[in-house]
């Protein structure tokens, strides 16, 4: 079951190379939002910030051109979704519909998902099953 989540923070440390975004559960069922952190890094967590900042560029950054193909080549990213959390690493899918009404998932890091959704506004969630094991501890500062 896919669970809604926000983008709740971005913390940006500029002396190393990891830096951490936090998903937190958009509608908790027991009133105890679940949350967890991700590592990523520098040049994605810009471009997180640059999306939810809504700062405008002239030309096209990685992240939009990847969303320009998409639409080129008429699909619609509905989702994006952080489907697993295997060894330590975080997996995600981009949630596409096709020009024929097709749904296709794309494997993507979830830093490159989460810098599209927050650049263009799209739905994120995340499986339960990453939020189980993520509330049992299985995460550590080293998961990306």
């Amino acid at each position: 079951m896919r669970v809604s989540m926000e983008l709740s923070r971005i913390l940006i440390c500029e002396h190393t190379g990891a830096q951490k975004i936090e998903l937190r559960e958009l509608e908790p069922i027991d009133g105890q939002a679940r949350w967890f952190p991700i590592v990523i890094g520098t040049a994605e967590a810009l471009a997180i910030r640059e999306g939810v900042t809504e700062q405008l560029h002239v030309r096209p950054r990685t992240h939009d051109l990847l969303y320009n193909t998409i639409e080129q080549l008429g699909a619609t990213l509905e989702s994006i979704t952080i489907t697993n959390l295997e060894h330590g690493t975080f997996y995600a899918t981009l949630d596409l519909v096709d020009c024929t009404g097709e749904s296709i998932e794309v494997d993507a890091r979830p830093s490159d998902a989460i810098a599209l959704a927050s650049i263009h506004g799209t739905e994120i969630y995340a499986e339960d099953t990453v939020l189980q094991m993520t509330a049992q501890g299985v995460i550590d500062d080293r998961d990306r």
